[in-house]
C-alpha cells in the first residue's frame, strides 16, 4: 500500500527525516501497516532539537512543498503564487497513492480538503487535531475543514478522526483519541503526601494560546495564601521572557521553574512526582499533555474546551478553569485541603487515561487503514 501524508508540520533532513516527536510518533504507528510512504510538507534545513525524532520507515518518498501563510498582505500576494506548484504537487501525490491521509486543521490540510474532492474512490482518512466543536470560535480556515470533512457528499471514501463526541456527527466522523504510554509502561504512582511541597506541571509551547502566565499567576495567588506550592513548566515559545520578567519582578524564583525543552522520559518523570497538570489553554484538540499527566494520577486543571470537559468528567476527574483568579484560587484551595478529593480525583484521572495505550490505539488505528 502506498500511503499518502498530507501535512502541514515542518520536517528536517538529516540522515533521516525529523520532525516534531508527538506528531512522527502517532504516524509511526499509522507506517506499521503500510509498505510505502509519500509525505507533501514544508522542509527546512536545520539540526533536529531534542523535541524531533525521524520516522521508523526505510522506504519515504518525500515531496517538499514551500510553507505558506496568510497571516499578513505580503504573505498573501507571496502564498498565491506558491499555490499552483503546491496544489499540482498534491494532485499527482494523490492520484499515485492508494491510501491518502490530511493532517488538519492547517493550511495543507485545507488543500488537501479540496484536492481529495476529485478522488471519491480513492481510500482516505484525515485526522483533524485540533477543537471539532462547530460552535467554538475558530479561524474560519478551521471551520472551513470541519465543513468540507463533515460534508459526505464532497468527502466520499473517508474516515474522519476527530476528539470527542458531538451532535449531529456524519457518518464519516469517528472519536479518537491519542495516546503515549504502552500497555506495559502502567504502574501504581503514589503521590507524596499534600502536606509536603505540593507540585504543579505545565507541559506545551510557552505562548498566549496555552497561557502559561495565567497558570503562573494562579500558583503566585496561591503562594501568596501561603500554600506551599511549586510550579514547573517544560516547553519554549515567544512568552518566555516575558515569564521570566513576571517571575523575577514577583521574586516567585523560588516556587515558578521554567525547564525549557525537555526528552519524553525527563516530562514521564515529571509527571510522576506531581500533583497537579494544569493547561489553562485557549483552544485545543486532544489535550495530550492533560492525557498524559492523569496517566501518572495528576489531577487535571483545564479550561473547558474542546473535549476536556468530557476528559475530565465535568469535574470528576479533574478541575474545569473558570479563568478567574480568586475563584480558580477557591477551587483548588478546596481540592488541596480535603486529601480524600484529591486521591478519589488523582485515582479516577489514573483509570481512565491509562485505558488508552498505544496498545490500544494501534489496534484502533489497524482498523480505521483497514476499514
Amino acid at each position: 500500500m502506498k500511503f499518502l501524508i498530507i501535512t502541514n508540520v515542518i520536517h528536517i533532513k538529516n540522515d533521516q527525516y525529523f520532525a516534531y516527536a508527538p506528531y512522527v510518533r502517532e504516524m509511526n504507528v499509522w507506517l506499521k501497516f503500510v509498505d510505502e510512504v509519500i509525505i507533501i510538507a514544508p522542509l527546512r534545513k536545520a539540526k533536529s532539537t531534542e523535541i524531533d525524532i525521524s520516522y521508523k520507515k526505510d522506504k519515504i518518498n518525500f515531496i517538499k512543498v514551500p510553507d505558506f501563510s496568510f497571516t499578513n498582505f505580503k504573505n498573501n500576494i507571496i502564498s498565491i503564487f506558491k499555490l499552483p506548484l503546491i496544489c499540482w504537487r498534491i494532485f499527482w501525490a494523490m492520484k499515485n497513492a492508494d491510501h491518502i491521509h490530511l493532517r488538519c486543521p492547517g493550511n495543507m490540510g485545507m488543500l488537501g480538503c479540496f484536492i481529495q474532492i476529485m478522488f471519491p474512490n480513492k481510500k482516505k482518512t484525515a485526522k483533524f487535531a485540533g477543537n471539532w466543536d462547530f460552535t467554538s470560535k475558530q479561524p474560519w480556515t478551521y471551520n472551513l475543514q470541519k465543513r468540507i470533512l463533515n460534508n459526505t457528499f464532497l468527502t466520499r471514501n473517508m474516515t474522519v478522526l476527530v476528539y470527542g463526541e458531538w451532535e449531529n456527527q456524519t457518518k464519516n466522523i469517528k472519536s479518537f483519541f491519542t495516546a503515549t504510554y504502552s500497555e506495559n509502561e502502567k504502574e501504581i504512582v503514589q503521590k507524596k503526601d499534600l502536606d509536603s511541597v505540593i507540585e504543579f506541571i505545565f507541559v506545551g509551547s510557552l505562548v498566549t494560546g496555552k497561557n502559561p502566565l495565567y497558570a503562573i499567576r494562579l500558583v503566585e495567588k496561591l503562594v501568596g495564601k501561603e500554600n506551599n506550592v511549586i510550579l514547573n513548566l517544560y516547553g519554549e515559545g515567544i512568552e518566555r521572557n516575558i515569564l521570566e520578567n513576571y517571575i523575577k519582578k514577583n521574586k516567585l524564583e523560588k516556587n515558578i521553574f521554567l525547564h525549557g525543552n525537555k526528552n519524553q522520559e525527563t516530562i514521564k518523570k515529571a509527571y510522576q512526582k506531581s500533583h497537579f497538570i494544569i493547561l489553562p489553554s485557549k483552544s485545543e484538540g486532544w489535550p495530550k499533555a492533560i492525557a498524559e499527566g492523569m496517566f501518572w494520577g495528576c489531577v487535571p486543571i483545564a479550561t473547558e474546551v474542546s473535549c476536556i470537559a468530557q476528559m475530565l468528567d465535568n469535574g470528576q476527574r479533574g478541575v474545569i478553569l473558570q479563568m478567574n483568579l480568586d475563584k480558580d484560587v477557591v477551587q483548588l484551595e478546596t481540592i488541596i485541603k480535603n486529601k480524600i478529593e484529591f486521591y478519589t480525583k488523582s485515582d479516577n484521572a489514573s483509570k481512565w487515561s491509562t485505558k488508552y495505550t498505544l496498545d490500544f490505539f494501534e489496534d484502533e488505528i489497524k482498523k480505521v487503514i483497514n476499514y
